[in-house]
């Protein structure tokens, strides 16, 4: 059996890996969403994917013909640039798989995307004590000293 990693745009048959693999990423934040986010974060990820550039894109990591890993981005406006920015907002990957690079896989992926959109940057948000994630992060990009702010 192959370990080969496939990575591709989410599409329309993909609604049941993609939701398995989101739950668990919300539960790791100790979150839950309404069945009408689920359901609207799923046809916003579609449109994106097919050129709505005002949606959210997504891809999925599968092997072995199981969905082990998601990413999702956003392009933007920045009032610092002309070109528009990307936003990693949601990245995870399956337990039983993490270490084996999908993570660094799917960022590059996401920074691929925005090389051919013309983004200027890429930036995304982790939680202070997740250290395994950042330790990846430190290696693929740079930390920052802005702090967030949220009503």
């Amino acid at each position: 059996m192959s370990n080969q990693v496939i990575i591709r745009p989410i599409d329309a048959t993909d609604q049941q890996g993609w939701r398995q693999l989101w739950q668990q990423y919300l539960a790791f934040y100790g979150t839950k969403v309404s069945e009408d986010v689920y359901a609207s974060t799923f046809e916003r990820l579609l449109a994106g994917n097919a050129g709505d550039l005002r949606e959210f894109r997504g891809a999925l990591a599968w092997q072995n013909g199981k969905c082990v890993g998601l990413v999702h981005y956003l392009f933007h406006r920045h009032n610092w640039k002309i070109e528009d920015v990307c936003y990693l907002q949601d990245l995870f990957v399956s337990a039983d798989v993490r270490g084996l690079g999908l993570g660094r896989q799917l960022i590059e992926h996401v920074y691929s995307a925005a090389d051919s959109f013309g983004a200027a940057s890429v930036y995304w948000l982790t939680q202070e004590d997740n250290q395994t994630a950042r330790q990846l992060y430190d290696r693929l990009a740079q930390k920052t000293d802005f702090v967030q702010y949220r009503r």
